[in-house]
């Protein structure tokens, strides 16, 4: 499970667009796998193709964290996969 927060007070408003029922946000989640707070994304908002041709970066306004891979314990992650185990006949 990944979980994450946006910043609004960074959010740059003028790249909200109108759909048929609600106004939505593009973003970009940007992998950062050394971050030392135990993020494992940065989202950045995406400004549109017209913007980033003129050099223009989208601003970070948020993180995000892998909660299942920070959250499963070790005997877990460990087990071998099914067709890895042994087949011994048991009926569970």
């Amino acid at each position: 499970m990944l979980k994450g927060k946006i910043s609004v007070d960074l959010v740059d408003r003028s790249a909200f667009f109108k759909g048929q029922k609600h106004t939505y946000l593009d973003f970009v989640l940007i992998e950062t796998p050394d971050n030392k707070y135990g993020n494992s994304h940065m989202i950045v908002q995406d400004i549109g193709k017209e913007r980033r041709d003129n050099d223009e970066k989208g601003p970070i306004i948020g993180n995000v964290t892998d909660w299942q891979k920070n959250a499963t314990p070790d005997i877990v992650r460990d087990r071998p996969a099914k067709d890895e185990m042994p087949d011994d006949d048991c009926p569970f």
